[in-house]
């Protein structure tokens, strides 16, 4: 499977492979005693995809009056020239514009393109660390009490073949994954700005088109030069003073222009199909992904509950094999006071998921800055917050009584042991096998970029 990383830097291998070729062959020894400029170009923009601390415009602003001071050497060869005229020459880049307009629409371009696509990634990554470090929350103990008494509480009742209600086990899902479920807003902004930062891909401003035309438009912009280098020296000359003659040779400006009057070759291939359906997947998927916090209750209950006919009528409630009653609570910590089935301190809600969010409204926010093609920096992620836990079910687990639902402030409550049965014994990983199942397969997706 192509990846939108790997194949944003194959792009940019097959742009400098391009450029080599065809440089080779239009602008023979000038190119090839000054390959150093152009490689380093295309260093810098693989650097900057890859997180490093490369500023876009500084090395865009770097390339291009290196390139002057080559061309201008090259075509003035007859005179001695130093390097301190040569910096003199490089700073009137702005102010001779001797590429014409091909480095402000090159600039504008290549930033749009490389802070969307490096933000993306960005973005690709981010949301699999919010993932990963979800995975690592620990399960509180009337979760996994509450789901011992709904998996196992059966079998205790000599009721071993009876499933358990359909909104029984949405209310404990949605109980033990209430804090969870509070990444939902977030998470759907974070997708639903990729998505429009994926849009930017495809088109003739797209990936394909800016990065393969790299060598064409600095081809132009060389040629632009090389027609008006008269008027060019004369300003040059002017503004850092007279040369003196004596250099190795005559200026080559003849035979340069001669050889970079071929026409560079348009190299852009036909790759507008595979960007689309890279576009297209990544869409999709994103869209897919939107609401996967708030549906995690209902994927975890889908293989597990009593279906069929009258199935409401038969399945286990929590006490028999009867209708269950309570009403299906909504979605996030704040639904759930009344929650029957899981008790649930709304008070305190987890704080490794209360960072996640957060760092879910950061990637959001940088995203849409890179919407207007503002730069986005990598950034750090917090620390590793891992748990596990363990429970049996009790002949508490499997009664219910009247519960208060207040905050905790009283130490936790010891409940005895009773003798050991193997058939019902269970450990909590047991308990809700799906949770980190369904999580290390978004994972997976997510890191398959």
């Amino acid at each position: 499977m192509v990846t939108r990383s790997s194949y944003f830097l194959e792009l940019l291998n097959r742009s400098a492979i391009s450029l080599q070729e065809t440089f080779t062959a239009t602008w023979g020894l000038l190119y090839s005693q000054n390959s150093q400029v152009f490689s380093d170009l295309y260093t810098d923009l693989r650097l900057y995809y890859r997180g490093s601390n490369v500023n876009l415009e500084e090395v865009l602003n770097e390339f291009w009056a290196r390139l002057l001071e080559k061309l201008f050497y090259q075509a003035n060869k007859q005179y001695f020239i130093g390097e301190d005229y040569l910096e003199c020459v490089s700073k009137q880049i702005d102010t001779l514009r001797p590429f014409g307009d091909i480095p402000r629409v090159m600039k504008m371009m290549v930033t749009r393109t490389f802070v969307a696509a490096r933000s993306f990634a960005q973005g690709l990554m981010v949301s699999g660390e919010v993932v990963r470090k979800v995975s690592q929350v620990q399960l509180s103990q009337e979760c996994m009490r509450a789901g011992m008494r709904m998996t196992y509480c059966p079998h205790c009742r000599g009721m071993a073949s009876a499933r358990p209600c359909a909104n029984y086990c949405s209310n404990v899902m949605k109980g033990c994954l209430a804090n969870q479920a509070d990444l939902n807003t977030e998470w759907r902004h974070l997708a639903e700005t990729m998505i429009q930062v994926a849009d930017r891909f495809d088109g003739p401003s797209g990936v394909d088109s800016v990065v393969l035309s790299l060598p064409n438009r600095i081809s132009e912009a060389m040629l632009t030069m090389m027609d008006n280098i008269e008027p060019i020296n004369s300003k040059l000359f002017q503004a850092c003073g007279s040369l003196r003659e004596g250099g190795t040779s005559s200026t080559g400006v003849d035979e340069i222009m001669k050889r970079g009057r071929v026409t560079v070759e348009d190299r852009l291939e036909t790759n507008s199909n595979k960007m689309d359906k890279l576009v297209s997947d990544v869409t999709v998927r994103l869209r897919d992904l939107q609401s996967y916090w708030v549906s995690l209750p209902n994927l975890l209950c889908s293989d597990r509950v009593a279906t069929g006919t009258g199935a409401e009528d038969k399945c286990w409630n929590g006490m028999s094999r009867a209708r269950y009653l309570p009403e299906v609570m909504g979605d996030g910590l704040a639904s759930q006071i009344n929650n029957p089935e899981v008790e649930i301190d709304i008070t305190k809600p987890d704080m490794t998921i209360r960072q996640q969010i957060m760092q879910l409204k950061i990637m959001t926010h940088r995203l849409k800055n890179a919407l207007n093609g503002q730069d986005v920096d990598f950034q750090d992620t917090s620390d590793d917050v891992s748990g596990s836990g363990s429970g049996m079910c009790t002949e508490d687990m499997c009664s219910r009584g009247p519960r208060l639902v207040k905050p905790s402030t009283e130490r936790p409550i010891r409940y005895p042991y009773p003798p050991e049965n193997k058939e019902v014994k269970a450990s909590a990983s047991e308990n809700l096998p799906g949770i980190n199942i369904y999580l290390l397969s978004l994972l997976i997706l997510l890191l398959r970029r």
